[in-house]
């Protein structure tokens, strides 16, 4: 739980690392490395007054530390891709950005998914709903709610689409560490779980997929699909407040 004036540093943070993941966003084209992309998010993210909370950092789940400060997951890979100055964006992938920055001894986190030129429609749809799928979660993020009520409020509008969650990978609770209890699911039941309450700070991260939600860990820690079909993903933190929902990465 977070006080006020921390959500309020989180906030300042959270300003700031979505400045940079803009920028980093426009930096997406044909031709350029993950690894191009990495830098430039680790330069940004100092000039900004922050320290990458990925670079080095080993999670529980995790059996050695990531060694950049930018995920960049192509196509398949769903998180925790690794860049490498080896991969190359092409036209017509999909190219999923997940940067973490602390600011002030308290971490934000947040993710977004682009397509790079002209992308398959079915792409398209895709991020869409994947996208709209955390505003949704964003909306029922209200004290008296549960984390089965946002688990629901992703599973239930993917689902209405045409597409699955991935249900193996979660998002979870963010602010004095990268990450931190409860685990946010991104399925569930209506009214189970985990009640909100006012100072909860969670990373909300919806992934979603085609047709099956199975996936495989690769040597590197990169999680990929198991059916090799493209995934989508989307992030923020979003604090639990009496006004409502904030979403500190706004």
């Amino acid at each position: 739980m977070k006080t006020d004036s921390e959500i309020r540093v989180l906030r300042q943070g959270g300003q700031r690392l979505s400045l940079v993941l803009k920028k980093i966003v426009r930096g997406v084209k044909p031709g350029i490395s993950s690894d191009d992309l990495d830098k430039l998010a680790f330069n940004l993210i100092n000039q900004y007054g922050g320290k990458p909370s990925f670079l080095n950092y080993q999670p529980d789940f995790a059996e050695k530390p990531f060694p950049k400060s930018l995920c960049v997951s192509i196509n398949e890979t769903i998180v925790h891709g690794v860049p490498l100055k080896k991969i190359i964006i092409k036209e017509g992938d999909l190219v999923s950005l997940d940067l973490g920055m602390e600011y002030r001894g308290l971490f934000t986190d947040m993710a977004v998914s682009v397509g790079v030129g002209k992308i398959k429609p079915r792409y398209q749809k895709l991020i869409k709903v994947t996208k709209e799928a955390l505003n949704k979660a964003i909306r029922a993020s209200k004290i008296g709610n549960t984390l089965g009520d946002i688990g629901y409020a992703i599973q239930s509008y993917v689902e209405k689409n045409g597409l699955v969650v991935i249900k193996n990978l979660v998002g979870h609770g963010v602010g004095y560490l990268p990450h931190e209890e409860p685990a946010v699911f991104n399925f569930g039941k209506p009214g189970q779980g985990l009640k909100l309450k006012q100072g909860l700070v969670i990373a909300i991260e919806p992934m979603v997929t085609f047709f099956s939600g199975e996936i495989k860990e690769k040597q590197d820690g990169s999680f990929v699909t198991a059916d090799g079909e493209v995934a989508c993903h989307f992030e923020h933190t979003v604090a639990i407040t009496k006004k409502g929902p904030i979403v500190i990465t706004k």
